[in-house]
């Protein structure tokens, strides 16, 4: 079973208010584990790369290119993908178990890391080429550090789901 705590188990579920417990349902000692953490930064590294892309980048949608689209599509599907895995884990020890012995997280993981590694990628050498002379001659041209930034954050993305594949694939393998 999972190693964060098991319903049933001397641990009790929920927050402690006065003399009662509530949120009952939701399983906080994942959400505080390794991997929950992992989850937790996964989702802000994307929540932060999304809003950089769409306030600096849309606006200069016709000189990023393809590699807007590329990183937005790739922020999008990590983001939706990986809050759906972390209510799922929250809310069901089951649903832990079944999807993390499964090949599904190992596979989603690798894709996710490889998406961001070559958006990441693509959009480095977007604002080498087109936008870094932008900014050297146009004052306030905040775009060029944004995106600078955001590639950044997706490279750190692509390690952390590729240590979440590794450390999901010693699991479908038996070794905790």
């Amino acid at each position: 079973m999972a190693s964060f705590g098991v319903r049933g188990m001397s641990q009790p579920l929920g927050i402690k208010i006065c003399c009662c417990r509530v949120f009952t349902c939701i399983n906080f000692d994942f959400v505080l584990s390794r991997l929950g953490l992992m989850k937790l930064m996964q989702l802000g590294l994307a929540i932060l790369c999304e809003g950089l892309l769409i306030k600096y980048g849309v606006p200069y949608a016709d000189s990023i290119g393809p590699a807007l689209t590329s990183f937005l599509v790739t922020t999008g599907h990590c983001f939706t993908t990986t809050v759906l895995l972390l209510i799922s884990y929250c809310f069901s020890d089951k649903s832990y178990g079944l999807i993390r012995q499964s090949l599904f997280e190992t596979l989603f993981n690798a894709m996710a890391s490889c998406m961001y590694f070559s958006s990441a990628s693509y959009m480095g050498f977007a604002c080498v080429v087109w936008l870094h002379p932008q900014f050297l001659v146009r004052p306030g041209f905040w775009a060029y550090p944004a995106m600078t930034a955001t590639y950044y954050m997706g490279y750190a993305a692509g390690l952390l789901h590729a240590i979440d594949a590794f450390v999901a694939f010693k699991h479908f393998r038996g070794h905790r």
